[in-house]
């Protein structure tokens, strides 16, 4: 009978056995359901195992499996392997692949009102109030805007037309308003913390120089204005001419005229105009030249090419574009009184209201009433010379006996009172006391520029008398073609 050899005894005890495979079947469930768990996972799940054993047998052990384990780290990657770039454990990213990162979740934020702009026209009936209604601004607004200064006040001057340009914020507040009252002109409110500011902007113009040539069909007035000249720079040329021409009754059919003037641009638009710098009235054959100077002291005047003042002792004409309705006569008949009586001075029919100026510089006597003057004026030049203005509507303004007035100054306006049987003015001109024809007189001339100026004058002078000369030979040599 052959003896069996002996049963070797087991490695490990039974109980731990059984408990070995519970570990390993729950390291089997945890991959299963965790793919993606680490390598470190099992290390800890085997060094539990090892734990169980005796220091020599885990030696032992750790020999036999450090080969399968080794294997099992190489063959079996995590599906997903997540990047670490900590130092302790440095992995090359290049050949990773990284992971699905989770689409990102976006904050839908409330919609804002953003600020907005208007403009509004100027409508008739149209007030600050009804334009704010328009763009939706709460009433009381208008209100605010013109409480804010004085100033603000303007916008309650709106015209017809006229422009308003309204900033609202995102409450739809107002903020800013501002409007152009002129090509020159802008106002403009701006609201800050404080409250509303009222601001005026000036535009300032580029001046050049422009000219025109006219000839008289009809009258001044309409041939000047078909030339170009506004009324204002009419007037200012018959002034420039009052002490040579009469106006009232000297101008004839064919005469001409040209004039270099200062006109006012902004953005290349005219939006004004200034002095007149240079002019040329030819007047029944005569020709008169006037050039606009500023002296060294600060003084305007207007010479001739040559030097000679413009400006003499007593303009001819106290009214302009008068009619004269009546001359000097010592054996007229009275519209009113009919009957014959003197009449020692010149009537110049015109207008209700036009302005009559003074002959010259003096004293004023009389600013009243005078019997059938009516609303007389009377001024004392010097010691030899008088002026009489009678029949007028009223006074100008700060004109009254005792004051000083200046030749070419509005005294008064044209008008009936006193006899007078129409709107006109009756002038006299007294030398010594005595009556004289005002139309038959010979003025004295005023003083001509002095030596010490006469190279600046002409420096001036001349290239304004040439650019006359060439820009009425330019148009008359087109007019031909």
């Amino acid at each position: 009978m052959t003896n069996a050899p002996p049963k070797a005894p087991p490695l490990y005890p039974k109980s731990h056995l059984l408990a070995a495979s519970g570990i390993a079947a729950l390291l089997s469930l945890a991959l299963l359901v965790f793919p993606s768990s680490e390598v470190e996972a099992k290390k800890t799940t085997l060094n539990l195992e090892l734990e169980l054993e005796t220091p020599a047998e885990q030696l032992k052990q750790e020999q036999d499996n450090a080969p399968a384990i080794q294997a099992t780290e190489e063959v079996v990657p995590p599906p997903f392997a997540q990047i670490d770039n900590s130092a302790e454990q440095p992995q090359d990213t290049a050949k990773v692949e990284p992971a699905l990162a989770p689409a990102p979740v976006v904050a839908v934020e409330p919609l804002k009102k953003e600020p907005s702009h208007r403009e509004v026209t100027v409508g008739r009936g149209d007030t600050l109030s009804t334009l704010f209604k328009k763009v939706g601004l709460p009433a009381g607004t208008a209100q605010q805007v013109l409480a804010s200064s004085k100033q603000a006040k303007q916008f309650t001057r709106l015209k017809h037309g006229q422009v308003l340009e309204i900033e609202l914020d995102a409450n739809g507040q107002l903020t800013s308003l501002h409007s152009k009252v002129s090509d020159l002109e802008t106002i403009r409110l701006n609201r800050s913390a404080k409250g509303f500011a009222f601001n005026r902007e000036i535009s300032k113009p580029v001046v050049r120089s422009a000219y025109v040539h006219g000839v008289i069909k009809s009258s001044l007035a309409s041939s000047a204005q078909r030339a170009g000249l506004s009324h204002t720079q009419t007037m200012d040329m018959a002034s420039i001419f009052r002490y040579d021409i009469d106006f009232a009754k000297e101008i004839r059919q064919g005469d001409e005229f040209d004039v270099v003037y200062e006109q006012k641009v902004v953005n290349g638009k005219v939006v004004g105009t200034g002095s007149i710098l240079s002019a040329r009235f030819t007047n029944r054959g005569k020709r008169y030249t006037a050039v606009r100077y500023t002296n060294k002291q600060g003084n305007t005047s207007y010479y001739t090419a040559d030097g000679s003042s413009m400006r003499k002792a007593f303009i001819r004409t106290p009214v302009d574009f008068a009619r004269i309705s009546s001359r000097f006569s010592m054996g007229r008949k009275h519209p009113i009184l009919n009957k014959i009586r003197a009449h020692k001075g010149v009537d110049y029919a015109a207008p209700r209201g036009t302005p009559i100026k003074a002959a010259g510089d003096g004293k004023v006597l009389l600013a009243g009433r005078r019997g059938g003057y009516g609303n007389t004026v009377i001024i004392q030049h010097g010691n030899s010379y008088k002026t009489l203005y009678g029949h007028m509507q009223g006074f100008a303004k700060g004109i009254k006996t005792g004051g000083n007035v200046k030749q070419g100054q509005v005294i008064g306006y044209i008008g009936t009172t006193g006899l007078s049987t129409g709107p006109h003015l009756h002038y006299e001109f007294q030398v010594n006391g005595v009556h004289v024809d005002p139309l038959g007189q010979k003025v004295a001339m005023a003083d001509p520029i002095s030596k010490a100026e006469r190279q600046r004058f002409q420096q001036q002078s001349q290239p304004l008398m040439a650019r006359m000369d060439q820009e009425k030979a330019t148009m008359l040599a087109s007019s031909k073609r």
